[in-house]
């Protein structure tokens, strides 16, 4: 078995369970439940380049990268900083994160919140808005296309909206035609291993009508202006900021130097 399918393993039995402890009966007694979510595409798109700032305890490949950190503060000096959107990683296993992470989030700022997790059952996205996300992430390289679209249907029936993750040409042909974010991710699931060409060599082929985001290994405010300028409209970046002693203060000094290079 690859990491990926490692990982999809666990989370099956993880949504298993976290169904018997906490039934969708009780996920919709959550105040988050009556609350419109803050929509993600509007704050994504925008003039110049938006940047959806992640928190990211450790990963598979990388190991602990700020596992002590508070997300609550990192959540508030992103928001400072000007990060469009955040971007919340929930999975405990792997990622050391947890749903507690968003909904502290949700109650302190005001960014809208992109649950990053690995969703694949319709009991996530009724917990997704349980605990206070704007979208949810669906990855295509672990859903069939009907998985996507019925997901994404349940997503928009809740006022919740979706990023569509590709990594490759099979992966966007499972793409539903009413998703209107669509994120390429430079680094490939099964190995962990990025490319940075990735986001370049499969840009011609996303929906023209859909906002594009490009995800992993951005490093240097020269390669996001390069690839705005090819047409992508956001950048997700986590590492970068999470490995610093201070993420919130990376974060800042990123978008402003960004800005000022747009200018």
């Amino acid at each position: 078995m690859d990491i990926l399918e490692i990982i999809v393993a666990a989370k099956k039995e993880e949504v298993r369970r976290r169904k018997r402890l906490f039934p969708v009966k009780e996920l919709k007694k959550s105040a988050f439940f009556d609350c419109t979510p803050i929509s993600f595409y509007i704050a994504l798109k925008k003039d110049g380049p938006s940047i959806i700032g992640e928190f990211k305890r450790k990963s598979p490949s990388k190991g602990e990268i700020n596992i002590t950190a508070s997300v609550g503060l990192v959540a508030a000096g992103y928001e400072k900083a000007g990060v469009s959107a955040m971007s919340i990683l929930t999975d405990n296993d792997f990622f050391g994160g947890d749903n507690n992470d968003l909904s502290e989030v949700a109650a302190l700022t005001g960014l809208p919140l992109l649950r990053k997790d690995f969703i694949i059952d319709e009991y996530q996205v009724v917990e997704s808005k349980s605990i206070g996300a704007s979208a949810i992430l669906l990855i295509g390289s672990i859903l069939t296309k009907s998985q996507t679209e019925h997901l994404a249907n349940m997503a928009f029936s809740l006022g919740m909206e979706v990023l569509f993750e590709i990594h490759d040409e099979n992966d966007l042909e499972k793409m539903s035609y009413n998703i209107r974010i669509v994120g390429v991710n430079n680094r490939n699931l099964k190995t962990f291993e990025i490319n940075m060409e990735n986001s370049i060599d499969l840009l011609h082929q996303l929906p023209s009508d859909c906002l594009k985001v490009a995800e992993s290994g951005f490093q240097t405010i020269t390669d996001v202006k390069k690839m705005h300028a090819r047409g992508y409209d956001a950048f997700l970046i986590g590492e970068k900021f999470m490995r610093s002693v201070d993420p919130s203060k990376s974060a800042a000094e990123f978008i402003t130097g960004l800005k000022m290079v747009m200018q």
